[in-house]
């Protein structure tokens, strides 16, 4: 007699269903594992053993094969050694028959029997919902996140010995309520902190209001980090959908938060210059999701922009086009979603000081033109916006009087998404910045005076094509913070301005 059980595995960020068949034999005592399971797995008899022992139940003696099918699938991890022991125990007879049926296992065991949290939990808990089984039995650890996932019964398991009373009804397991947990109430960093840079603001009010990439560029010392860090502050709200995708993607990874199931603030990730480009864009022997995955749905944010090294930001270049990532491995090709909005800072030379008012700049010109160098047209071309960041004089610094703060200019974003939403409702555009090269003809329409503006910059400046869209794009984003039908000569006029480093950079 075989006994089986099913779990469930992660390709990417989707789940796929697992079975695991159970055969028990006479001869010999051995424990064997198949279906292409690497090191990690095989190890789990010895951690089954013990676990099963010290929760105060009989291992079988004899030969003992488990399968896990596909098995032309490589199986990694530790998540398989619940529905292993389960099985095992199923076959033993200590688990009544017939009990596993419409049940889904995944953890991993202790050698005390404890269940250890598990990354991937999400979505392998949406497989089990979308392949109609009752219920999925979970670490407790992973408990939340699972329970993010409705229409299924999610069980927190801390000991394998409560399975075992479950199934047999002497004590039964409550499932955990369904829906999505209270939403993250921590307060994000506030823009209201930042003295004067009113002009920086503003663009920073644009780029939330159209998902605009905005490159800051200044000297040191002058807020670019900090303004950059408080942009998710002034973006709307994380939507159910929105939330889910980021969660998978964090549930993979294993950087989920235990104490939260989901995340409903959207991400901002900022590595470090020294980063390579696996680490950036996902990758390795396992495919893993990067940073620019990580900052799906949020704000991706590349400090010093010209001290990481040149390969790893040319990769890049691609994800911010296609908005996703597929890494192709011999066994296998994932692909990682990244709908991120890039933010990055720069000094203006290497000194840090090129056309401060208040120090002088000791580089050359030869050292300028190196520094800039290190930054490609074609990865500066997909900056929707240059702005340039000035220093802060004391003055400023002194005033007690605050800014807006990031409630009042969110509100502002809001106004312009709402218009977004009602003109590209239907379709899969979210927001300004994905318009595609029809939208963009059908909704940026210019009269004469702004066409001609746009064509002497563009003659004069040598803009490529895709600046040409991306100037567009902001227009019409200015437009609609503006509450404007039409895209005028005056967003034109201050699109093309957000792009004045062109010059300055070629």
């Amino acid at each position: 007699m075989v006994s089986t059980v099913y779990s469930a595995g992660v390709i990417g960020v989707d789940g796929y269903l697992v079975e695991v068949e159970c055969d028990t034999g006479g001869g010999l005592n051995a424990f064997e594992v198949v279906g292409l399971a690497e090191t990690a797995v095989r190890e789990s008899r010895v951690r089954i053993r013990s676990a099963v022992d010290n929760c105060g139940f009989a291992m079988p003696r004899g030969r003992i094969t488990i399968n896990l099918a596909p098995a032309d699938v490589p199986k990694r991890g530790t998540i398989y050694d619940l529905p292993q022991a389960v099985a095992l125990m199923s076959e033993a007879e200590l688990i009544p028959a017939g009990t596993l049926d419409g049940s889904l296992f995944v953890g991993e065991l202790s050698l005390t029997g404890e269940l250890r949290p598990i990354p991937g939990v999400l979505p392998m808990a949406i497989a089990a919902r979308d392949h109609s089984f009752k219920e999925i039995f979970v670490p407790e650890g992973n408990g939340l996140e699972a329970a993010v996932v409705e229409g299924i019964d999610v069980l927190p398991v801390r000991y394998l010995d409560q399975i075992v009373h479950h199934l047999k009804g002497t004590k039964r397991i409550e499932p955990l309520p369904p829906g999505p947990p209270a939403a993250d109430t921590r307060p994000l960093p506030d823009l209201a902190d930042v003295k004067g840079q009113e002009w920086v603001k503003e663009a920073l009010v644009v780029a939330a209001a159209g998902g605009h990439n905005i490159l800051l560029v200044g000297p040191p010392g002058s807020g670019k980090t900090m303004m950059a860090r408080r942009l998710p502050s002034i973006m709307p709200p994380m939507t159910m959908e929105e939330a889910l995708e980021t969660t998978k993607i964090y549930s993979v990874a294993g950087q989920l938060s235990r104490n939260r199931g989901l995340v409903t603030t959207r991400p901002f990730r900022a590595p470090h210059h020294t980063l390579s480009s696996v680490a950036l864009i996902g990758g390795g022997t396992i495919p893993r999701p990067g940073e620019v995955s990580l900052a799906h749905h949020g704000v991706l944010f590349l400090d010093e922009l010209p001290e990481f090294p040149r390969a790893v930001l040319e990769a890049l270049r691609q994800p911010l086009e296609d908005r996703t990532v597929t890494v192709s491995r011999a066994a296998m090709s994932c692909t990682f979603p990244a709908t991120f909005s890039l933010v990055a800072s720069m000094n203006p030379c290497p000194c840090g000081y090129s056309g401060d008012e208040r120090r002088k700049c000791t580089c050359d010109g030869h050292s300028i033109r190196k520094y800039m160098s290190r930054l490609s047209g074609p990865l500066l071309d997909r900056f929707d916006m240059h702005v340039e960041v000035r220093g802060v004089g004391f003055d400023q610094l002194q005033k007690k009087a605050a800014g807006p703060d990031s409630a009042t200019l969110r509100a502002k974003v809001l106004a312009a998404r709402a218009i977004q939403s009602k003109r590209f409702a239907g379709t899969d555009i979210g927001c300004n910045a994905k318009m595609t090269s029809r939208a963009l003809a059908r909704h940026c329409g210019l009269d004469a005076r702004a066409l001609a503006l746009l064509k002497e910059n563009f003659e004069k400046r040598g803009l490529s094509a895709r600046s040409y869209d991306r100037i567009l794009k902001v227009a019409r984003t200015l437009a609609d913070l503006a509450g404007e039908e039409a895209v005028g000569m005056e967003q034109i006029a201050q699109a093309i301005h957000y792009r004045e480093l062109d010059t300055m950079i070629d």
